[in-house]
């Protein structure tokens, strides 16, 4: 963060300062909420959660060097006061972004925002200094402080926005206003929440409402290929880009294709030129999210020929999104088990099946969470799409979503062996290790509640003989 003293810090939160010697002291380290976390020159945001209270830290962090605590109570060290945390961390993320002027690029969609933040950063870091969103640290107190770890010399600030309700982008473009923003999709990830896809659509394009008029250098990148994003346009003073697989599309990819190993290639097409992108990343659904990338960048000033260098070398930034590790003995084990909803599920069974080719293929599945009355038929349509794509054997993890994964296999017409419902992740797990064989492909995903990632970790560790080779 900017150097700011604490008596900056409370003015601009509002606070009262407690058990602070000398106000004129500067915060010059991150700002964060894991004790953990902590540097000398830290300023600790105290929350209260469920199970810790973030105030019991507070001698802890001031004597590993922290400045202060931002808390909601005295704690008997140095601490500015507020009536509540959350609001005086946003009022202190906004006063730092309007302070450095950094470009800020803000996106969200129902799916692929993360790998899409991830692509986008790796594409502006070449261009000059680019601070992004760790993870999915894409909420009220997620996005502030990523926001307020930029510097002086940052020029890109890439956030992440996640919304579960209407009013919530709303909310986070009010902490930090966006010049550049990109909407990825409009699905059925939490349509039991929204309500729908006209209410996840109206949530979304609260991003471009919020943007400066093109004449103010705003821009609105938006998914030529999505009906409820493209309508958006509608819905911003913004100079409007299009991206994707539509002639219509401003930035744009031809010859799509898979490489034997799963990975997509293609031919980038901007305003200002082409060049050709193979990816390092596994599955046909990363050229959506390549284009994305591509046309923010191409509108804060990269060339074709830049762009599709930075695409072909980024990797994955994040843990636990189609992961592949091979084992010693042939098995590659692909984690995508971070979380999931049925856009995501279908574009990971489809990479699986590229993958897969001659070789058996594994999907193990389970629970998409937050789906409503829509969630039988979307758990029966995603059992359906493994049988229709050959895949070898579905195993279904879990309770009544699992049953009804398989289910939509069976009624597809995997009657025998091709699918198997298990209790959890171990039973799992025992499974897997009975019958795998060596050149076998396994796509392990879920909700994050479910936390199949074990069951990907497991069968690393157990063909963890020599040194394993993770991609």
């Amino acid at each position: 963060m900017i150097a700011l003293s604490l008596a900056e810090i409370a003015a601009v939160v509002g606070g009262q300062t407690h058990d602070i010697p000398d106000p004129s002291v500067q915060v010059t380290g991150p700002v964060v909420r894991d004790s953990r976390e902590v540097v000398p020159g830290s300023l600790f945001a105290a929350f209260v959660g469920e199970r810790v209270d973030g105030h019991d830290y507070a001698p802890a962090v001031v004597q590993a060097g922290a400045a202060a605590v931002l808390a909601s109570r005295p704690v008997g060290v140095p601490a500015i006061v507020v009536e509540d945390v959350q609001t005086a961390l946003g009022a202190l993320a906004r006063h730092v972004v309007a302070r450095l002027g950094t470009t800020l690029v803000a996106l969200t969609g129902s799916a692929g925002k993360t790998s899409t933040k991830d692509l986008i950063a790796q594409v502006l870091q070449r261009k000059a200094p680019t601070v992004w969103t760790p993870g999915s640290f894409n909420n009220e107190i997620g996005l502030p402080l990523t926001a307020l770890s930029a510097t002086e010399e940052t020029r890109f600030l890439v956030l992440e926005m996640g919304a579960r309700g209407i009013g919530h982008i709303r909310y986070l473009t009010g902490l930090t206003p966006p010049k550049v923003g990109l909407v990825l999709n409009v699905g059925t990830a939490h349509i039991g929440e929204f309500g729908g896809r006209e209410q996840i659509a109206q949530a979304k394009g609260e991003l471009v409402e919020a943007l400066p008029p093109a004449e103010e250098g705003g821009a609105a990148i938006l998914n030529a290929d999505d009906p409820l994003v493209r309508a958006m346009a509608s819905r911003t003073k913004a100079k409007v880009v299009l991206f994707g697989e539509s002639d219509e599309a401003d930035v744009r990819a031809e010859n799509v294709r898979l490489t034997d190993s799963g990975q997509p290639a293609f031919s980038l097409h901007t305003p200002s030129g082409c060049s050709d992108v193979t990816m390092r990343l596994y599955g046909e659904h990363h050229v959506s999210n390549a284009l994305a990338a591509a046309a923010v960048a191409h509108e804060l000033g990269m060339s074709a020929e830049e762009i599709a260098t930075a695409l072909s070398e980024a990797g994955s930034l994040s843990r636990w999104r189609m992961e592949v590790t091979e084992r010693p003995d042939g098995v590659t084990i692909v984690n995508d088990a971070y979380n999931a909803n049925p856009e995501s599920m279908r574009a990971a069974l489809r990479a699986l099946a590229a993958m897969g080719k001659g070789r058996r293929t594994w999907a193990v599945l389970g629970k998409m969470a937050e789906l409503g009355d829509e969630a039988l038929a979307e758990h029966d349509a995603v059992g359906r799409l493994a049988v229709r794509l050959n895949v070898s054997k579905l195993v279904a993890v879990g309770g009544i979503e699992a049953s009804w994964l398989q289910l939509g296999a069976y009624n597809e017409g995997s009657w025998g062996e091709e699918s198997v419902h298990v209790s959890d992740a171990q039973a799992a797990v025992d499974l897997l290790r009975s019958e795998l064989r060596p050149g076998d492909v396994v796509l392990v995903k879920a909700s994050r509640s479910v936390g199949l990632e074990s069951v990907a970790q497991a069968l690393i560790e157990t063909g963890a003989e020599g040194e394993v080779a993770a991609r």
